[in-house]
């Protein structure tokens, strides 16, 4: 799977990011890709696209082995769209040599942490916590196979590099791991998915594959952080909404009870 999600961070998009069109496009590296460009910034990587009904146009993301999937395409409305355009084929793939997150129970809330940190690297609240349930599940003495340690599960040469003295200690590992995402997103120009990939795989695969690596695991950890981080960014915007209407509807029942 091959994701590309383009992110504009010296724009409003940045944080807040906006993720209402953002979307999770795939495919396999036997198939030429198309990337779609849309007015927000965003693009999405394809295999095809097609025209819809009532305006809309429809991303597949899987190649044709995987075309039965329920999540195998999107609906993207047609005036978004600015261009689109024919990728390359990425490299022949390699052995994967990468490190997973134990999966484990979440045990600590952390979201005042994450807020902190997401504020001091200006990266998305919402962002940082979709990579802490992908990397340790919210565990705060989660360990990989590879030795990769705490809620973003931070290698101990990175951790070193990073002033982390205590990988397990929530507050030093949150703010390791958001100044290590802020490297990556510079590194790679805003590219969510790129910087995902890197902090998944490594700097080396993405700069030696020029995109994301074609691993298995890469490919699956980054779409499943994307998925998270737009779950969770629909989530806080209906919330807000709730409790928006609730403060209106309070402030009118109030003005009500003064009134002579």
């Amino acid at each position: 799977m091959l994701v590309l999600l383009t992110v504009l961070r010296s724009s409003p998009y940045r944080l807040p990011l906006l993720v209402a069109l953002c979307a999770l496009c795939a495919a396999s590296a036997a198939h030429a890709l198309e990337r779609v460009n849309l007015t927000t910034g965003f693009s999405y990587d394809c295999v095809r696209h097609e025209a819809e009904d009532a305006g809309h146009v429809r991303l597949y993301l899987y190649s044709a082995d995987v075309m039965d999937s329920s999540d195998n395409f999107i609906l993207i409305p047609a005036d978004k769209i600015v261009s689109v355009e024919t990728l390359p084929d990425p490299p022949k793939p390699q052995a994967p040599a990468v490190a997973t997150a134990v999966p484990v129970s979440a045990t600590t809330d952390v979201h005042e942490l994450l807020a902190r940190a997401g504020a001091q690297h200006n990266i998305d609240v919402e962002l940082l916590a979709s990579v802490v349930k992908a990397e340790s599940g919210g565990n705060t003495r989660a360990v990989s196979r590879t030795g990769a340690r705490g809620l973003m599960q931070l290698m101990p040469g990175t951790a070193r590099d990073l002033g982390v003295n205590d990988a397990f200690r929530p507050d030093q590992n949150i703010n390791g791991g958001a100044k290590y995402l802020d490297t990556l997103l510079t590194m790679y120009k805003n590219n969510l998915s790129l910087a995902l990939a890197a902090y998944n795989a490594g700097p080396a695969a993405v700069d030696r594959y020029h995109g994301i690596p074609p691993y298995r695991e890469t490919r699956a950890y980054v779409a499943r952080v994307e998925r998270e981080f737009i779950r969770r960014t629909e989530a806080a915007k209906q919330a807000a909404k709730l409790a928006a209407q609730q403060a209106t509807t309070r402030n009118t029942v109030m003005a009500t009870a003064v009134l002579p």
